[in-house]
């Protein structure tokens, strides 16, 4: 293994062009040394950004090939593809990222787990919102005691978004994982399980709302939590109006926040973290408010200083678990952990029940 990790990045849609190539790029250590795209565009698109020495490849077994001239393989295909993918990357005897989720089902994700830990390889899940500014800055006001003890948290990542875009995630096809439950839903989920701990019971409503959808596109899940904190959580791609980002309620005093992390925007954008240049600072327009018995809106509280979002930080210590340096920053068998809640989550809808985990 050389001191620079050379990376394989499997997937050159959304996730792989926006999220994955530019962080990976931008990590010390690490190296974007291979895409797999058949795509000419996508190829052209990922040349001038990333240069003229970067490898293309037609299919992920074409990196199993030359395993011996990578270090670590990024998975960011769809879905359906993150299972085998990683099984093949792992059995080649290679580290792996996967973006979430990383599986269709909780008993996958631990096939996957215990395979890794047979093979004494990294296998780590792309949780990013982890390092969004307003969780960061919620884990500190709880670690702070501001807030008291912890109550309620209502967490929403809705979107308004009334025409159908088409493609894989909005398929109703269960083969694809589709739909908004995994999508957003793994996000909500697992930073709800990351504050709180494990769920004792799930109760979840999921809606098919747009013309002609076939997926879920409007989902709340209720999660209590074995600490007693309930966690209400909405992901909604048909809301007119949109809710906090996070209203969370404790003992002590409330904290509540509107608007999303800016770093999503920025990547969309074109802009790139660099070691010079300021990256994930919001406006003091858009930080939460803390504070007890009056509403945020009419300027009740205190404003809360956002702290800086961080998604290179994930990569980072990617980097450094590979290495031998650091922890792996989110595990499969966390993220396992939060598939159990989804499923949980779909079969209540389903039936009209709450469920027991």
């Amino acid at each position: 293994m050389t001191s620079t990790l050379r990376v394989g990045l499997v997937g050159y849609g959304l996730a792989g062009s926006v999220f994955h190539a530019p962080l990976i790029a931008a990590t010390e250590g690490l190296t974007l040394d291979t895409v797999v795209t058949s795509n000419p565009e996508r190829q052209a698109q990922a040349r001038a950004e990333f240069g003229d020495g970067l490898r293309f490849a037609a299919s992920p077994d074409e990196l199993w090939e030359r395993a011996d001239e990578l270090d670590l393989i990024v998975i960011a295909s769809p879905n359906k593809t993150h299972v085998p993918v990683a099984t093949a990357a792992l059995k080649a005897g290679l580290p792996v990222v996967v973006d979430k989720p990383i599986a269709g089902t909780a008993a996958e994700a631990r096939e996957l787990a215990a395979l890794a830990d047979e093979r004494g390889l990294l296998l780590s899940v792309f949780q990013n919102r982890r390092w969004d500014n307003d969780f960061l800055t919620l884990k500190k006001l709880i670690a702070d005691g501001e807030l008291g003890e912890i109550q309620r948290f209502e967490s929403r990542f809705e979107r308004w978004r009334p025409q159908l875009k088409g493609g894989w995630r909005e398929s109703g096809n269960p083969e694809e994982i589709g739909g908004l439950l995994y999508d957003l839903g793994s996000h909500v989920v697992d930073q709800a399980l990351t504050l709180f701990g494990p769920a004792v019971q799930v109760y979840a409503e999921a809606d098919v709302r747009r013309p002609n959808a076939q997926a879920d596109d409007d989902t709340f899940i209720a999660v209590t939590h074995a600490n007693g904190v309930r966690s209400h959580l909405y992901v909604s791609a048909t809301t007119a109006q949109l809710g906090p980002r996070f209203r969370v309620l404790g003992s002590r005093a409330g904290f509540v926040k509107y608007g999303l992390d800016p770093q999503e925007s920025d990547l969309r954008e074109g802009k790139r973290p660099s070691a010079e240049g300021e990256w994930g600072v919001e406006p003091e327009s858009m930080w939460g408010r803390v504070g007890s018995g009056e509403s945020p809106l009419t300027g009740g509280g205190r404003p809360e200083r956002s702290l800086p979002g961080d998604y290179p930080a994930y990569y980072a210590a990617v980097a450094a678990a590979v290495q031998g340096t650091g922890p792996n920053p989110v595990t499969a068998y966390e993220a396992a952990s939060a598939l159990d809640v989804l499923e949980a989550a779909r079969r209540s809808a389903r039936d009209g029940v709450a469920v027991q985990l």
